[in-house]
């Protein structure tokens, strides 16, 4: 089915205004070489981890970037920079996640981890972080909550890339974040958080029944929406999830949620959304 609305004043309006700008256009579609002044990682890069890379740059800039060459790079990281941090991965194609080439992965739950955040293999903590290109993965799997990244910082842009997990894939926890032409997969309400989130021309995938969002805004005077435009929701390939997944529950009473021009597949359920938050009064 095909369902489109339009943003009230309350919108999410101001995240557009503030969200980052893309600084390669889309006919400069290949990065296989680092940007003018960007550390290196990899085989043909200077630092043989991105971790080592963090710890290297320079306190002192306000601005820096790293570009990572093709790999998968099993890490946890804290990105936690001072000034404004770009993190680009090798690939043919700027425009999509269909062809990148660098992966970060971490294999913990939230249980085993000590927390959310504990358990995410990326945690931004750094305002105005851009990462282009890139897929962040937690390989738990089913049976725990277990977080890809956590977006702890404003003004967070992601361009052409994939983040996968189970549950709890994508912990868009506080600020604004961003999100163009990516792919977001996972089982269980797996972008969630109270953060103000754009989701542009990307591809929402399931990977299991339940609910895909889980939106914790609890205050009337909180700005927070999920906003997702121009994106198609499916399910994993093979996977036969017709009617089982559901737009959103709350997880905070006040929450909000809308799908604008997007293609909602055959896996969503006829009602739409579902209940998690006692009382709730959400807005979708």
């Amino acid at each position: 089915m095909h369902f489109t609305s339009i943003l009230s004043a309350l919108s999410i309006g101001a995240l557009a205004a503030a969200r980052p700008t893309k600084v390669h256009s889309r006919n400069d579609v290949s990065r296989t070489t680092p940007p003018s002044g960007c550390l290196s990682v990899g085989s043909s890069g200077t630092y043989s981890t991105i971790g080592v890379a963090l710890d290297a740059l320079d306190s002192s800039s306000t601005s820096a970037c790293i570009f990572v060459y093709s790999g998968t790079y099993e890490e946890q990281l804290t990105i936690d920079f001072g000034g404004t941090l770009t993190l680009y991965g090798e690939t043919t194609d700027s425009g999509t996640y269909k062809d990148n080439t660098v992966t970060i992965t971490h294999t913990i739950s939230s249980e085993d981890a000590g927390s959310l955040d504990l358990s995410a293999t990326v945690n931004i903590v750094s305002n105005g972080f851009k990462m282009y290109n890139i897929n962040v993965e937690n390989g738990y799997g089913e049976g725990a909550q277990a977080v890809a990244l956590v977006g702890n910082a404003d003004r967070l842009g992601f361009y052409g890339c994939q983040f996968s997990g189970y549950q709890d894939t994508l912990y868009a926890k506080a600020g604004t974040k961003y999100c163009s032409n990516c792919l977001i997969e996972g089982a269980d309400d797996y972008i969630f958080g109270d953060a103000s989130a754009w989701f542009g021309e990307c591809d929402i995938v399931s990977t299991g029944s339940g609910s895909i969002t889980a939106n914790s805004r609890e205050e009337s005077t909180d700005s927070a929406w999920y906003a997702f435009d121009n994106s198609n929701l499916k399910a994993a390939s093979g996977l036969d999830l017709d009617g089982e997944v559901y737009l959103g529950r709350p997880w905070r009473v006040l929450a909000r949620v809308i799908y604008q021009n997007s293609d909602l597949g055959s896996l969503i359920n006829a009602a739409g959304w579902t209940t998690m938050a006692e009382g709730a009064t959400p807005l979708y």
